[in-house]
């Protein structure tokens, strides 16, 4: 699967999905606390405006191997890494959402032409500088990948807008969830869901 092709895929699903959003929900409940520009504003940050920065900042030693490990080490951070994680991202959510204006698609498209001109200039094995570590190009992409569909998903929900996803774009991040769930220890009881028998845990996620 082409992780480069899957990334373009997902933007470019995003972008179509954010130039559906009646202008009018964009300040109505998204995810959690977040309201639904918050939402906007979290996954340009996370899966669109960062990429040309980690993209150009190479990384002296690899530490993470994969992209499940990515995910499997912010579960591993302590509580107080992870609240004060979350405070970061929340504020940087609701600054970058408010920063998109009344007509986010325009911005979105912006930063996708952004991070795709990053892309074409990177190696898939040059070592960036991520949050985790130093990570392959090839490995930290599906990771930005997983941020689109997963919100994107979340975004598409919380405007009762209907998000237009790929197969493989699909199936590469389902395989990661999966992935991280196994990195995690988790992968029996998630097999055993997926083929019917067990069930997950009530709130399982592996995020």
């Amino acid at each position: 699967m082409d992780y480069r092709r899957t990334y373009r895929s997902a933007a470019i699903a995003f972008a179509d999905l954010v130039s559906r959003i009646p202008a009018a929900r964009l300040d109505a409940p998204g995810l959690g606390e977040w309201t639904l520009r918050d939402l906007l504003g979290h996954t340009v940050s996370s899966a669109l405006r960062q990429v040309p920065t980690v993209l150009a900042d190479r990384a002296p030693t690899l530490l993470v191997p994969g992209p499940e490990f990515y995910f499997a080490l912010v579960r591993s951070a302590s509580d107080e890494m992870v609240a004060a994680a979350r405070k970061a991202s929340t504020d940087d959510a609701r600054a970058t959402g408010a920063a998109l204006g009344d007509q986010p698609a325009t911005a979105v498209s912006g930063y996708i032409g952004q991070a795709t001109a990053a892309l074409a200039g990177a190696g898939d094995d040059d070592v960036v500088a991520t949050p985790a570590g130093g990570m392959r190009v090839r490995d930290w992409l599906p990771t930005r990948t997983f941020e689109l569909v997963v919100h994107g998903r979340d975004v598409a929900t919380a405007a009762g807008v209907p998000i237009d996803l790929d197969p493989d774009t699909l199936a590469e991040t389902a395989a990661l969830a999966a992935r991280v769930a196994v990195a995690l220890g988790d992968g029996e009881t998630v097999l055993g869901a997926l083929t019917g028998r067990a069930t997950l845990p009530a709130g399982y996620s592996m995020i």
